[in-house]
Order: C-alpha cells, then structure tokens, then sequence
C-alpha cells in the first residue's frame, strides 16, 4: 500500500514539473481516417474563431461550400436554355433571398515546405438565422425546398443541431441599421428631461383581478415606502419577514447604490399594472428597466430629490445604451467568419459557386443589388480572388484530359482528381499530398465520411484545386510561400463564375462582362458550341390561357396566323406559360398588336369567335408580354408557384397603361418595355 502511495506522489511530482502539452501543441499523428470533421456550433465557436483566424491568416488559400434549405422557389425560376446573362443573375438572387444556409464549410490550405505537402484545417459551421436583436422580422423567413430538405436528411444532417445550437448572424447592413437604431433611440432618451411630467396612460382594469391586484401592489408598495422613510428618520422596519407572502417576487436590493424593489416572476401585465401605481401614486418612487447582462430587470428605486432622479435615469440610459451595444455586437455570430475571409484577401476556392457567393453576400453583407453588374463590383470589394474548381476543370484542355471527359460534379471530380484521397492506399507518387488536421488529430489519408457535409465538400474543393495546380505545371516546391493569385497559369481562370452551368455563360468578376464558355475557351464540350445564340429580340412569352393547350397546340395556332416558318420554338415555363421564339422580331410586334385588335372585338362578334387566336384567348385571362416583361417578373420578391399568379401578383393587368400606349401610337415598339421601368409589364 506504501508503494502504491509513492507511485501516486512521484506520478504528481512528474506532472508538476513536466506538464502535458495542450492541444495546440503538436498533434497525435493517425493513418487511421476515420476521425470526424471540426463540427462548430454555438458552443465552442470563439474558440473555433480563434482557430481559423491562425489558420486563414497562414493560408494559401481557403476553400469554401454551403448548405442551403433550397434552391428554386418555383418552377419557372429554374434556369432555363431561353434566360438571358441578366435573367439569370436574377433567379440566382431570389434564391439566395429566400433560402436559409444552414452548414458552411471552410477548409483552409497551408503548403507545409518540409514536408511538401498541403496542410487543411476543415471546419463545419451549423448556422441559422436566429434573431438575437430587434428589428425587420421579415429578414430572418426563410423558404425550404421539399428536394433540398429530402437531400440534407439522406445524408443524416443534424436539423435539431442546427435549429437549437446553430450560430445566428447580422450581416453588415443589419448591424448598421440596428446601431443607427439604437443611436438614435438614446439621443431621443437623452433629449429627454427627468422634469417633464408626462401623461400617463391609464392600463384599463378589465377585470376584477386587476383591480385586487392593483389595490394590493399599492398596498405592499406603501407598506415597502412607509418602512423605508421610517428608517430613515432612525427607526426600525416594522414590516416583518412573515408579512410578505410573496417575498420571492419583492426582492429588496441596493440599485446603484439606492434602496429599491427588484420585481421578480410577474407577468408583462401585471408590469404595467405596478408600472401605473408607481407613477400615479409616489412621487418619490421610480421604476426602472434596466438591462442586465444576461436578462432585463424590473426595478422600482427610491429617490430622494429631482436631482437624484436625474442622475438615476442618465446612468440608466447609459447602462442601456452599452448593454444593447454588447448585445449587437454578439449577435454579430458568423459573419465574423466573413470578415476574417473579406479582410484577408485570400484566395477563395469554390465549385460551381456563383450561388454560394450570392449568399454569402445577402446573408453577411447586406441586400443584393437589382442588377448584375453592382452585383460584381460587390463581390470584387469584398472577395478580390475567387476560382470556381468546376470552371478549372471544363475549361483547361489539360484537366479535362485527366477527368476523361467526364461529370465535372464535385464528388466525382474529388474521386478522380484525388484518388489517393478519396481511396486511402492507393499510392500517390505523382499527387499533391494533402494532410488533414482536426483539432489534435492528423492524417494524410483522411476521410471523415461526412459526404454532402459542407466542411467535407469544402476540403474536397480544396483537394482538387490543389491537384489541378500540378496539372497546370504550378510547382509548389519551389515556394517557400506560394502566391497563387499571382500564377500565370491561373490568371486565364482566376474571378470567373458560370452565371449557369448548363450554358455555359460565365462572368468575369475583372470587367463584370459576360460571355459564354465556348467563346472564351477552347473546350472539349463540343455540345455547348453546338447551341445556337439566342435572338431575345424574337421571343414573347405568353401565360394564363387554358390548360387543355400545350407547347405544339399553341405553335399550330399561331403558325396559322402568321406562316409555317413564323414560329422557330415553343417552351413551357410551367404549365401556365410559355415561351414563344418568333423567325423575326417583328412578328413579336404583330402578334402583340393583333392580339390587341382581336380582344377589342366583342365576345359574339364573328371576326373573334373565327380567328384562330381565339382558342388562345380563350377564358379572357391570356397574357402576353416581350422579353423584358419575363426579366421584371423573375425580378420580383414576390413568391408564387405558377408563373400566371406571379404576374398577376405583381400586377401585370388585362388592361394597363403601357397598353393604351401601344393602342394610342397605332404599333408597338420594342424599346418601350425597355424604357419604362414602372410599366415594364404588359397584357395586351
């Protein structure tokens, strides 16, 4: 027993002398890859912070990928082959303006000289819109997507995690507006003078509780003031500790340094209620609401002359005015995040991610501009280098060479541009090494098994840039400190998004000008140099007429009306609209003014009821409108899931203004949808 005792004491002398290294001390080395992911929640996200900030501030750079609770909130906001560059910048932001992110991951990406190798540090952030300070409600709704909430479930995403432990946020414009708020709040406060008698508004005693209730809080307040003032000319309190049956709910404390009640567990009611008594009935009695570090107090205080009343309420407002000023600066939240990306100006990684930047602007820094070109210079002020990885690999003839032509999606470009990743084994001579550390645990063949988490597919993100930087002949080796934005091989691709994917039109961040994939490069994807250019001057779109008509019926109607050759396509948006691609654009003209001429016929007039139009017109409710009628639609914040309802919603009328334009001018021009922005929207 001696002996165990000496082994205890010397084992506690060992650990004195020679103590354990801390976790950010060198880290336990595993060929195991079955560790998790670095989940941040609410609970450990200052520590995190702290993390990632060491990590993004010795990064080469920072691959980042979103969850979010949908993507399309109808289905004609999907994109479309007859969407113009615009069109589609404007689906992408009703998307990100109705949709909640509910993961981001962030995987920062060190290329560690002596090992030659990357060193990633992924993270898992769980946010949600939580509203931790006052302000427009309406900004923390948000829509969910059947499919997309399907999708997050199959791959067993935590929603209880991230509904009751998410990291809530302010972007940069709600923070300016709940600061401008409360400044303006406390000069108005402070304007205010403790001398002013104000009105006082009567609560109303609907019941007969509330007068009871009322008699015996003036009672026990009078029995409280009565007591005070008693000892204060030198006696003794005669309020004995039986007398109170609520002593729980009248607390006697010292509030800056004066007597006073603290009101505990009384509901908002009965607040306004001892409110009304107080100041209907003491004049030397204030009530106070003051704010606490963790929670507002009700506090009724005693004063003993207008000067201390004045002093009272300026250390209250002041107390207040910093207390709300703690409380918005922690709800801030993850945006944090954000700004630590922002200020680094460190290149950001994405895969097909002109999305996940949309939100992240809408979300973390304020409303989204109504056209695409303010859009870019947004994004180019806050996020000076981005590479989308799914650009990288359809338009370099060397990575498309290594993929074999094949899906470009992120896990099967993760599965062929880093097989020795994805398959731990297999060997990797001729690879970019990359080496995972989470938390106190490492390993170079790392696989969490978190697939569609946002911080795994953030890591996979960065593993195939930085296996597509070999390819592209970057060698790594040679750079104590790699500068990737300054790589010549990656300035044909550096701050170009696809706008979409499946047509390939793309925005340059650089000159905020669109162009097409085919255009710009020389690709392999011979299917999208195959497709014709759009002549958008030659599309109408029409929407509302029956049911029973499809795409063919109405091509064969108006075929009949205006030739064989007039009518190149016909698309359905939804059920209830379509577009209409004339041979010509002036057709588009003729067909808007002749539906014109024809619905001003009477309903029993021949010429109506024979022409072919008619089984278009047919119900009275058809709509027809040129190309830039669908662009003020899909720009919209209304949300409504057929097209016919959203253009009514928004106010596209049978009978408009710009109609009488057209009927008062004789003919139609093109350039009036253009230059009227108020009466963009037509139904003739």
């Amino acid at each position: 027993m001696k002996q165990h005792w000496m082994v205890r004491a010397l084992s506690k002398t060992l650990i004195t002398l020679f103590p354990v290294s801390s976790r950010s001390s060198r880290a336990c080395f595993s060929n195991s890859s079955s560790f998790a992911i670095k989940n941040v929640t609410k609970s450990n996200f200052d520590s995190s912070l702290a993390d990632l900030r060491r990590h993004v501030r010795d990064s080469d750079f920072v691959a980042i990928d979103l969850e979010m609770t949908g993507v399309t909130s109808a289905p004609w906001r999907e994109s479309f082959e007859f969407d113009r560059y615009d069109v589609r910048y404007l689906k992408v932001k009703d998307s990100a303006e109705k949709f909640a992110v509910v993961q981001f991951g962030v995987c920062t990406f060190r290329w560690d000289t002596t090992k030659h190798s990357f060193i990633a540090h992924p993270h898992n952030f769980y946010i949600f819109p939580r509203q931790e300070v006052g302000g427009d409600a309406r900004s923390y709704e948000f829509l969910c997507q059947t499919s997309s909430i399907d999708f997050l479930a199959k791959y067993q995403f935590d929603f209880n995690l991230c509904v009751k432990e998410g990291i809530s946020y302010l972007s940069r414009a709600q923070e300016d507006e709940a600061r401008s708020q409360l400044h303006s709040a406390h000069e108005d406060e402070l304007s205010e003078s403790p001398y002013v008698t104000k009105e006082i508004k009567d609560v109303p005693l609907v019941r007969i509780a509330d007068i009871l209730f009322v008699e015996r809080m003036k009672n026990k307040i009078n029995e409280w003031h009565d007591d005070l003032l008693q000892m204060k000319k030198g006696g003794s309190s005669r309020i004995s500790e039986d007398s109170n049956g609520s002593i729980d709910q009248f607390e006697t404390i010292f509030f800056r340094m004066r007597p006073a009640i603290k009101l505990n567990g009384f509901t908002s009611r009965q607040l306004r209620l001892i409110k009304s008594v107080v100041e209907k009935s003491f004049k030397d009695l204030a009530y106070i609401h003051a704010n606490g570090d963790s929670c507002s107090q009700q506090i009724i205080v005693y004063i003993d002359s207008r000067r201390d009343l004045e002093l009272l309420m300026k250390e209250v407002k002041e107390s207040n005015h910093k207390e709300s000023e703690k409380k918005i600066g922690a709800a801030i939240g993850f945006r944090h995040v954000i700004d630590l990306l922002s200020s680094a100006q460190k290149l950001i990684v994405g895969h097909n991610c002109f999305l996940d930047i949309a939100h992240v602007c809408k979300k973390f820094l304020g409303p989204l501009p109504s056209n695409l070109e303010e859009y870019v210079t947004l994004i180019k002020n806050n996020f000076p280098y981005i590479i989308d990885t799914k650009i990288l690999l359809n338009a370099s003839n060397v990575l498309q060479l290594k993929m074999k032509k094949s899906s470009t999606s992120l896990p099967k470009a993760f599965a062929i541009m880093c097989p020795h990743i994805a398959s731990p084994g297999l060997a990797h001579t001729s690879s970019v090494a990359v080496e995972v550390q989470v938390d106190d645990m490492r390993s170079t063949n790392w696989n969490s098994g978190a697939k569609h988490e946002a911080g795994y597919d953030a890591f996979m993100t960065g593993c195939i840039f930085a296996q597509s930087c070999k390819h592209l002949q970057i060698d790594l080796s040679t750079c104590p400190n790699p500068n990737l934005i300054k790589e010549n091989n990656l300035q044909n691709y550096l701050n170009l998004l696809y706008l979409s994917w499946t047509s390939g039109d793309i925005v340059d961040l650089k000159t905020g000008q669109t162009t097409t994939e085919s255009s710009r490069f020389n690709t392999f994807k011979t299917f999208k140099t195959q497709q014709p250019k759009i002549p958008f001057q030659n599309i109408a779109i029409v929407w509302g007429f029956q049911l029973k008509l499809n795409a063919r019926a109405i091509k064969e109607i108006l075929c009949k009306v205006f030739g064989l050759t007039s009518v190149t396509s016909v698309f359905h948006l939804d059920k209830t609209a379509v577009f209409i691609q004339f041979s010509k654009p002036e057709l588009v003209s003729e067909f808007l003014e002749l539906k014109l001429s024809i619905e001003k016929k009477k309903k029993n007039d021949a010429i109506y009821v024979l022409h072919p139009l008619s089984e278009l017109l047919e119900g009275g409710r058809t709509g027809v409108g040129c190309y830039e009628v669908y662009k003020q639609i899909c720009g919209s914040c209304v949300s409504k899931v057929l097209f016919a309802d959203q253009a009514e919603a928004i106010g596209v009328g049978f009978q408009n203004s710009l109609l009488q334009k057209v009927q008062e001018n004789g003919d139609f021009d093109y350039n009036v949808c253009l230059d009227d922005t108020n009466k963009q929207q037509i139904s003739l």
